[in-house]
């Protein structure tokens, strides 16, 4: 996904990522394929939820809605996710793409289940 972490909020469980959409998912109309943006935000929620447990667990998507608000243009690309509500059974996700001047391109939401990393004790 080409993503950089920059920070971890886990106050707020939020992460700060940035993205650089490859020339490669670049459309003829110059904007950064959909599929691509949604892969973004949907990296950037699964790493908040996987942050916010010290790494022991990682959430398994059951749903993922993303709106893409404005075109994504190519250059340098910013991702915050944040973890709304983790249960026992059921984790709430949310995310926004930004560019660099701090507008909101996208933005998206998830369901998932909480799973244990393999390898790693969930106690």
């Amino acid at each position: 996904m080409g993503a950089e972490f920059v920070s971890f909020d886990q106050d707020t469980q939020t992460i700060t990522m940035n993205f650089t959409a490859p020339e490669s998912f670049i459309t003829p109309r110059g904007s950064v394929q959909g599929g691509l943006v949604a892969g973004f935000l949907d990296e950037a929620m699964g790493w908040a939820y996987t942050h916010s447990t010290g790494g022991s667990h990682s959430p398994l998507m059951l749903d993922v809605n993303f709106s893409l608000l404005r075109p994504v243009r190519q250059g340098p690309l910013v991702a915050t996710g944040s973890v709304i509500k983790a249960g026992k059974r059921v984790v709430f996700l949310a995310a926004e793409l930004k560019d660099c001047d701090g507008t909101v391109l996208a933005r998206a939401t998830s369901t998932c289940i909480p799973t244990p990393n393999p390898g790693l004790d969930p106690e």
